[in-house]
């Protein structure tokens, strides 16, 4: 019986003597496979990919910057428009329009080609919000809606306006004029009209933004604009309560009452008042 376990000590000796890779035991590189991992051909690829990846990221966040700034520069504009002092309007708007211009200009490079959609996401926003303010600066001028060509002009050459980015700066400049024709009839107690090229007294906002409101609902609008759609309705329907109280009960009120809206109405015996103060 002492032989079986002399040969098992044997063999174990063997095998602890043994070089072989156990779990565990670490073995040097020689110089031959440093080299060939230095010159694999997969590195050179993925560094490439690395500074893509880079100048995606770099590319995207001014695009992103420009984006709030420009949002940021319209809003200030259309919150100057609102103050019906246009003689200095002019000239108080004016600088912003020029630095949002500068804005388009800088990451007009990275919008070229392919680029120009890969990043509309990140620029959107800022047309938007300028298709907003020039519009609505251009309707208190000449109550005339801005058209795609007339807007798309306003942008440095080289960017493009999309039929998207333009409708949905319309559908945003239907609560600027509700905004801008409500405070109107409280501080003076008359809806607003226009004048015409001929100097001759035009439709005031509320038949404006009525013809806008059958405009776009004219229209084939998806179902992730109808969101936008409510909204507008929304400030339309807010300009006629102001219209409808403002007719009822406009005579009894002192001069600056801002009309409750949130007031029911009966639709019927609105309409009446509504068409005389549309014509």
């Amino acid at each position: 019986m002492p032989q079986p376990r002399r040969t098992l000590i044997v063999e174990l000796n063997f095998l602890y003597d043994t070089p072989f890779n156990m779990a565990g035991e670490k073995h040097d590189l020689d110089d031959k496979d440093m080299d060939t991992q230095d010159v694999s051909p997969f590195m050179p690829m993925f560094e490439a990919f690395r500074d893509e990846l880079d100048e995606h990221q770099d590319r995207r966040e001014r695009i992103i910057k420009a984006s709030r700034d420009i949002t940021a520069l319209s809003k200030k504009i259309v919150r100057q428009l609102q103050t019906f002092i246009p003689p200095s309007i002019a000239k108080e708007t004016q600088p912003r329009y020029d630095s949002i211009k500068e804005l388009f200009t800088s990451v007009a490079p990275d919008l070229q080609g392919l680029n120009a959609w890969r990043y509309r996401g990140q620029i959107s926003g800022g047309c938007q919000e300028y298709v907003e303010a020039i519009s609505f600066q251009h309707y208190l001028e000449t109550q005339r809606l801005i058209t795609h060509q007339e807007a798309q002009n306003l942008i440095p050459q080289g960017l493009q306006l999309t039929a998207n980015d333009y409708m949905l700066g319309l559908f945003d400049l239907t609560g600027e004029l509700m905004r801008f024709g409500i405070t109107s009839m409280a501080t003076s107690g008359v809806m607003t009209r226009g004048m015409g090229k001929d100097g001759i007294e035009s439709a005031n906002i509320l038949a404006d933004l009525r013809l806008l409101r059958a405009s776009f609902e004219s229209l084939n609008i998806s179902s992730s604009l109808m969101k936008k759609v409510e909204v507008m309705r929304e400030s339309v329907d807010k300009v006629e309560n102001a219209a409808y109280g403002m007719i009822i009960r406009g005579m009894e009120r002192p001069k600056g009452w801002v009309p409750d809206l949130s007031e029911g109405r009966d639709r019927g015996r609105e309409s009446d008042f509504l068409n005389h103060v549309t014509q």
